[in-house]
């Protein structure tokens, strides 16, 4: 029997980050939903649309586990978007979630974290669930209650210990005499 086809979630490579004491790893934050924002600071829709609504999900989930995450993710107007500046940006606009900054590679229009993700551009949210696997994946701006709802469901997921579910075909059972634990 083959094993189902889930979609661990790449790592962040980052080059920098902003808002958290230390840099932040996916495996790290396992057990946790994670919902991920890419934009870059001369995106219209992201200023205008996506960030504010970063926000609103900042505040509807605050007493919750889900972590939010900025990946500021430049593949065009290079120069005009340094570290020094989103900083600036990100004080203007007073983004508190964590921010990455996406690495840029020689040779390489697009960053590191955009190719490991397969973004299209900016604005794109990707959430990730509890056990690493990423549950939606989205390019362009995205009505509230769709996000909500989904981060909802993703919050209500229990966490699942390695080895002790078994899973296909997205459900979940708990091995035998488990059930109801």
């Amino acid at each position: 029997m083959s094993q189902p086809d889930v979609r661990v979630a790449p790592e962040i490579a980052a080059s920098a980050w902003f808002n958290t004491p230390a840099p932040l790893t996916l495996a790290g934050l396992r057990g946790r939903p994670v919902f991920l924002h890419a934009f870059q600071l001369l995106c219209p829709g992201c200023v205008s649309q996506t960030l504010p609504q970063v926000k609103r999900i900042e505040r509807a989930f605050a007493g919750t586990d889900l972590q939010v995450i900025g990946i500021h993710t430049v593949f065009e107007h290079h120069a005009a978007m340094t570290p020094v500046t989103l900083q600036a940006f990100l004080h203007e606009y007073r983004l508190a979630s964590p921010v990455a900054v996406d690495l840029a590679e020689e040779g390489s229009e697009i960053p590191v974290t955009m190719r490991r993700l397969g973004l299209r551009g900016t604005p794109s949210s990707i959430l990730i669930g509890r056990d690493g696997t990423v549950l939606s994946h989205v390019f362009g701006i995205e009505d509230d209650i769709a996000v909500g709802a989904r981060i909802a469901m993703a919050l209500a997921a229990s966490p699942s210990p390695a080895g002790t579910a078994a899973c296909a075909d997205g459900r979940c059972e708990a091995p035998a005499g488990e059930a109801g634990a």
